[in-house]
């Protein structure tokens, strides 16, 4: 099972400006109605074969996201074995973003 970062973790990372990689494995419905900044958006139906189009910064944490944390979980094992290594999943997903660290992100 992949390794998370909760909401308040990754908003520390940000905040220091720490090498981080946003992934979103939503639709690009959800991804319209609400998304973190700087993100890619690879919906995890076409994660497999598209895979190729990221490209993190050398060292970035890799941070999977989705709405609640379920298909991150899956999009963060895609990746491990895809040969990423340092990649985690968002626990809680945006909407733990939402709650959490900037209630500005819409939820749905």
């Amino acid at each position: 099972m992949p390794r998370q970062i909760t909401v308040q973790q990754l908003k520390a990372r940000l905040d220091a400006k720490e090498p981080t990689y946003l992934v979103d494995v939503r639709q690009p419905w959800e991804h319209a109605t609400a998304a973190l900044p700087d993100n890619l958006l690879l919906p995890l139906d076409q994660l497999a074969v598209r895979a190729d189009e990221m490209a993190p910064p050398p060292g970035a944490l890799v941070v999977v996201y989705c709405h609640h944390g379920i298909r991150s979980l899956t999009g963060a094992a895609l990746l491990e074995r895809l040969g990423v290594s340092n990649v985690v999943s968002l626990a809680g997903g945006i909407d733990a973003w939402s709650l959490l660290v900037d209630a500005g992100v819409p939820r749905y």
